[in-house]
């Protein structure tokens, strides 16, 4: 393994950690702006319903996706200008 890739390793989990909170707050906004209760459905809540539970974990899973797959690639590039390689 590369130098560059255990060096990035740490950045990387850090990274990750910072656009899982993102991603939770941004979909917490997301279901408020849906005109959704305060709190998204789990899936084994009983009083909701499948299509809302359903569509609570769809949006939240591409919310998720798009965020981390940002930070991750503002992460790599920022890397690659302060050490001119790609951590990847």
């Amino acid at each position: 393994m590369k130098a560059s890739k255990i060096a990035y390793k740490p950045v990387g989990l850090a990274l990750g950690a910072v656009s899982g909170m993102l991603a939770g707050a941004v979909f917490k906004q997301a279901w408020k702006m849906l005109g959704h209760d305060e709190d998204a459905p789990d899936a084994t809540d009983e009083d909701r319903a499948w299509t809302e539970v359903l569509l609570a974990a769809t949006l939240q899973g591409a919310i998720f996706a798009g965020v981390k797959a940002a930070v991750d690639r503002a992460g790599a590039t920022a890397t690659r200008r302060l050490t001119g390689t790609w951590p990847g």
